[in-house]
Parts: structure tokens; C-alpha cells; sequence
């Protein structure tokens, strides 16, 4: 829209304090807000009447895997054959198609922490990313890992995930299968070299791999430190795959700004992780919201043994004052359904304030940007809302009525 946009409704939520404010009148030029609650609104501006909506900034997700799930993998778990069956292209479509998904659910910002995949070398999320800042698709703003990087065998190793026989998906070290202190820096530069804005590592075995160990160490103390070397050199952040403690340790001690799932972390860890402001991006919907009904039974047994974990290590974690930041592992979780993770955090311990913070303003932090996860004039005119009051039922942010991006409108009621 040309010139300033009013935006009406009956409330708006300020996340720094948890308060819901009535009336809610913000006034929008270009893709900035320049006004909340002011005297006067621009003469002749346009009004969006949203009636009994609440308004409230964008939400984030900082853990998605844009390229693989969606429209065909509705129950949330990918083709397990989609490392050999998904070209480059294909692959990325469906990354547009979910794209425009996550957006209209209302999260306007994500990280892209992708799995390691067979692309010649292209970062995909990269040109994704691109792409919707250019316009030319709809989308969230994609903070892109491009590959992940993975020891040979480890969670993140593509054949892991769909035990193929050796040589059946050879792939480089640009694709982000690293070994030694060498190839982990290679791999690292790489991945910067052409658009990565975090690194993605594999630290700890996973759940839904075959052959690995949830809880084991994957890469070396020597290897961790060396990636995060590179990446804290070109001011790059790195976000590490752990569930397991002593994986989660080796991150701590190599510097990692953040780790991903951390459910089996035990109290000096967390306690560890509060005194060196580590984040963590807890994924803890999945252990409701995966379906391993089809899953091979060893997955499903991992499974019934970590879940249950991990929901206890978050709420040790909220209780110790770990930084919490919003991740659901879409499409573990499917697409579209990423406002599920902040029931999960309630149900978990926060409060619906708490977890609003958690998906805007220390998502916002973890990414390193001051521009959004708030409602006030100055900042991205990223806004969304919904029906009722989420700082008392964060249930509503299952429904979002209303979409803004940068100043523009995708969704309406």
C-alpha cells in the first residue's frame, strides 16, 4: 500500500509487559509502524476495520524444515523417501508451498535449520529466502542455515533417516557431511560462502534416526570448537542439534548460541546454560503432536522413552530461566500447525505472556534483530491477528484472522 494504513481493533497485546490494551488503532507507512493509539490518524488514510480482534506482532518460529513435509505428509513426518525421490526443484516448490502456509498461520519470521539434502551444492532455503524478499512469493522472513552439517552416521546424515545401502546418496562436504577438524571448516565456509545466516550441527544422536544413539555425542569436542570458530569469526550464529547431555555439554563448552531440543540436558546443564545465556528452542509440541504411529519400532521406542524427558527438562528449564525461544521441527509438527508449540510451553510451565515472549521478543533476540517481536512505532509492520485474548487462552493463536508482513496484507478475516 502507498502511504499510511490504519489498522483498527478492539485490543493489542504488548508483549514486553503481557498486557492486552483496548482500543488498538496503529497506523502503518510503508512497511514500518509509525503510530500506536495516537491523537489523530492520518487525514484520508485508509482504515482495515478488524472489529473484536486482538492485534499482536508476528510470531516465530525458529525451527522449520521448509523443504521437506507439507501438502502430501499431512500427518506432520516426511516421505522418508524424499532424499532420493525430490530433485532440486521439486524440493524447493514445495518449500514455497510452505512458505505461504507458515505465513498465514501468522509467523512471519523463522530460521530455516534444514536437514542435510542431496542439491548439487545449492542452498535452497537461501534462494527461497531471497525470493520472498524480492516479492515474487509469499512467505515468512527466512533467517536460512542452507545445509546442515552432520558427521558421517550422525542424526542430521540423510541415510540415517531412510537406511539406504552405501553409495545409493553420495554427498560433499558443501552438502554438509563433515569429518574432521578440516572438512568441518569447509563445510562451515561454504555454507556462508553462499547466503547461510546460521549454521545447523548435528551434536547428538536423534529420535526419529535410525543407528543413532539419542542421547550420544556425535561430533568431537575438537570439531565443535572448530565450527564454531568459523562461524563466530564471520559473526554467524550456530544452532546445534542435542538431545542428549553430553552432547549439550561439548556445545557449551565449544560455544554454540543454541541448542536444539536439549531433552535430555540434567540440572548442571541447564543450570550451565543459564550462566552462559544459552538458548534453547525446546521443539516440545512433537512429543504430542508427532505421529510415530508408522514409524519403524525402534523409532517408536526412542520415541516413548524421550519424550516424556523431555517435557521434565523444559519445565526444569523455565523454572531455572533458560532463554526460551519458540522452534516447532515443522513438519514434524506440520506445517501450518506451529502455534502448537506455544500450548506446549504453557502446558510446560509459562505463563501465555511467557510464551507470547518467547515466540516474538527472544526469538527476535536469538537472531540477533531489533527491528520486530513488538508492537511500536519504528519497528517492522509485521502484525497479526486474533479473536479473543492470547494472554489468558494461547489457544487463539491456533486461528489467526489477519495477516501483515512488511506492511502488507495476506490474510484477512
Amino acid at each position: 500500500m502507498s502511504g499510511p494504513v490504519v489498522l483498527r481493533a478492539a485490543a493489542w497485546v504488548e508483549v514486553e509487559t503481557g498486557q492486552r490494551h483496548t482500543p488498538a488503532v496503529i497506523v502503518v507507512d510503508g512497511n514500518l509502524i509509525t503510530a500506536i493509539n495516537p491523537v489523530e490518524v492520518p487525514a484520508d488514510a485508509p482504515v482495515i476495520e478488524l472489529g473484536e480482534l486482538t492485534l499482536l506482532p508476528g510470531l516465530m518460529d525458529m525451527e522449520v524444515n521448509l523443504l521437506i513435509g507439507g501438502p502430501d505428509t499431512p500427518s506432520g513426518l516426511p516421505n522418508p523417501m524424499h532424499g532420493v525421490q525430490d530433485d532440486p526443484v521439486y524440493r524447493t516448490l514445495r518449500a514455497a508451498v510452505n512458505a505461504r502456509v507458515t505465513l498465514h498461520a501468522g509467523f512471519t519470521t523463522v530460521r530455516n535449520l534444514g536437514l542435510m539434502v542431496k542439491t548439487g551444492g545449492y542452498l535452497l532455503d537461501v534462494d527461497l529466502h531471497r525470493a520472498i524478499e524480492q516479492g515474487w512469493h509469499e512467505g515468512p522472513r527466512i533467517v536460512a542455515a542452507g545445509h546442515a552439517i552432520t558427521p558421517t552416521g550422525g542424526h542430521l546424515d540423510p541415510t540415517m533417516f531412510q537406511r539406504l545401502a552405501p553409495h545409493i546418496m553420495p554427498v560433499t562436504v558443501e552438502e554438509g557431511r563433515a569429518n574432521g577438524v578440516p572438512q568441518v571448516r569447509e563445510s562451515v565456509r561454504y555454507q556462508i560462502k553462499y547466503g547461510a545466516e546460521v549454521i545447523k550441527i548435528s551434536a547428538s544422536g536423534g529420535v526419529m534416526s535410525h543407528g543413532t544413539v539419542a542421547g550420544a555425542q556425535q561430533y568431537s569436542d575438537e570439531e565443535l570448537a572448530a565450527i564454531v570458530d568459523e562461524a563466530h569469526r564471520a559473526g554467524v550464529r550456530v544452532a546445534a542439534h542435542a538431545h542428549g547431555d553430553a552432547g549439550i555439554r561439548a556445545c557449551l563448552r565449544a560455544g554454540v548460541d543454541c541448542i536444539e531440543h536439549g531433552s535430555l540436558a540434567e540440572d548442571d546443564t541447564i543450570a550451565l546454560m543459564v550462566e552462559q545465556g544459552t538458548y534453547l528452542v525446546p521443539t516440545s509440541y512433537l512429543s504430542e503432536g508427532l505421529d510415530v504411529s508408522k514409524a519403524a519400532p525402534a523409532l517408536q521406542k526412542k520415541a516413548a522413552e524421550v519424550f516424556p524427558r523431555a517435557r521434565e527438562t523444559l519445565r526444569k528449564a523455565i523454572r531455572a530461566g533458560v532463554k526460551i525461544a519458540c522452534g516447532t521441527d515443522a513438519p514434524a509438527v506440520p506445517h501450518g500447525h506451529n502455534a502448537k508449540e506455544l500450548w506446549a510451553l504453557v502446558d510446560r510451565g509459562m505463563t501465555p505472556a511467557q510464551a507470547l515472549r518467547a515466540a516474538t521478543m527472544t526469538s527476535a533476540e536469538l537472531i540477533g534483530v531489533d527491528d520486530r517481536g513488538r508492537l511500536a512505532p519504528g519497528l517492522l509492520a509485521d502484525i497479526i491477528a486474533v479473536a479473543g485474548d492470547p494472554t489468558v487462552d494461547i489457544t487463539t493463536l491456533d486461528d489467526v484472522r489477519f495477516v501483515m508482513k512488511d506492511g502488507r496484507v495476506h490474510k484477512k478475516p
